[in-house]
Formats: structure tokens, sequence, C-alpha cells
């Protein structure tokens, strides 16, 4: 049986913006005044720096106009930019398994059901992080979670239509040298844009955590 949840379609919205409604619903899912609440989303060009993000992983050109923040998610240095689907899961995992790994592992199978449902197929490679296609290797989807209580904060991060050169040429992104990027785009030979892959997004992630959703206003969720 699917239990209730809400959703959030917001556009593109300022990362420190975005981490500021994920702790204000954080609170709420905690207190139990809100269900489990999924945030989609785009970011303004911001490369973001997780906990394990090592020194000289970051090598922004000095003209580059992009926002560096730090956050307090797990994994080490990623790039957001408009063209990437953007999921932030505030969810009490309690309801969910109440396991981290088992978190981690289906976010990843929301990932591969959404891009499968453009007819490409996806795949996790064992100590790599996020979601890869292969032959050769390169990277389409980043995942970054924290946790609090049991309730879940950041999410992933889908390469739909965005140019993906600032995660090589800006950072080492995810301490990963030497392995490729590429988008949902890219892969599928024709346009695609983050509008026409919200869809098969929510639906992955409701049959994934057995969440029925009812779709929110903004002014309501704060």
């Amino acid at each position: 049986m699917s239990s209730e949840a809400h959703v959030l379609h917001l556009g593109t919205v300022e990362y420190r913006e975005a981490l500021e409604l994920q702790r204000s619903l954080a609170a709420a899912v905690a207190d139990g005044s809100a269900p489990d609440t999924v945030l989609f989303l785009e970011h303004p060009p911001t490369i973001t720096l997780g906990r394990r993000t090592e020194e000289g992983e970051v090598h922004v050109p000095t003209e580059a106009d992009v926002a560096i923040v730090a956050v307090d998610r797990g994994g080490k240095s990623t790039y957001h930019g408009p063209g990437q689907l953007v999921c932030y899961p505030i969810l009490d995992l309690t309801r969910h398994g109440q396991d981290v790994r088992k978190y981690c592992r289906d976010l990843e199978e929301a990932l591969i059901r959404t891009i499968g449902a453009f007819e490409i197929e996806a795949t996790r490679i064992e100590g790599l992080t996020g979601v890869w296609l292969e032959r050769p290797p390169r990277k389409i989807a980043s995942i970054g979670i924290h946790l609090t209580k049991w309730i879940s904060t950041h999410g992933y991060a889908l390469n739909v239509d965005l140019d993906p050169a600032p995660f090589t040429e800006w950072i080492t992104a995810c301490g990963l040298d030497g392995y490729a990027f590429t988008s949902l785009e890219r892969e599928v030979g024709r346009p695609v844009s983050v509008g026409d892959v919200r869809p098969a997004a929510q639906q992955a992630l409701a049959d994934v955590f057995g969440l029925a959703f009812t779709n929110i206003d903004q002014s309501r969720a704060a």
C-alpha cells in the first residue's frame, strides 16, 4: 500500500534557498506535521563541496560565473546547473527500511528506472558512486545524502541537457579524475528537457519508495 507524500516542482532555485527549504521541510517531516516530501528543481551554476572534498579538487577559472557552497551531505565536490534535474527527497527512513545503504540503492534504482524510460540502460559500477552508462564508463547522475535522526535531505542530480564540461574543467567531480560525464540528451541523440524527464522521475520514486504523491504549491510547503 502506498503512503501519502507531497511533491513540489519548483523550477530554478538558488542553492542556499533550496537548502533552507529542505531544512524547514525536514523539521516538519520529523515532527509529523508534514508527510514525506520530494522537491524537484534546477539550480543556477553552483559547485557544492561535500564533507569529503579534498584540497585541489576545485580548479574553477577566475572568469567563471558560478557559486561555490560547502554543504553537509556526504561525498566530494559536484556541479549543478540549468538542464540538470535535481531531486531532494525529504523522507522519514523509519518508514523506508531505516538502512542508509538500502536508501542509496533505492535512489540509484529510481534513477535507473527514470533513465530507462528513455530507452537508455543505466547501471551501478562497483566502487563508484552515482549512476553510470557503460562501454566506456560515463557518469550521468550523482547522489549525495544527509541524514538527521533518519530524516533524509539532499538527494540526486541527473544530467538532462546541461553541458557536462564543468565536471572536468572546473572540478575533479566526485573525486573522479579521468572519468567521462554525460547527459541524457547526448545519449538519446535528440532534444530532451528537464520538463520531459520530471514525470518519469516522479513515477520512479513513487514506485521504488511506495509513495502516493500530491502536488503542493511552494507557498504551502514552508
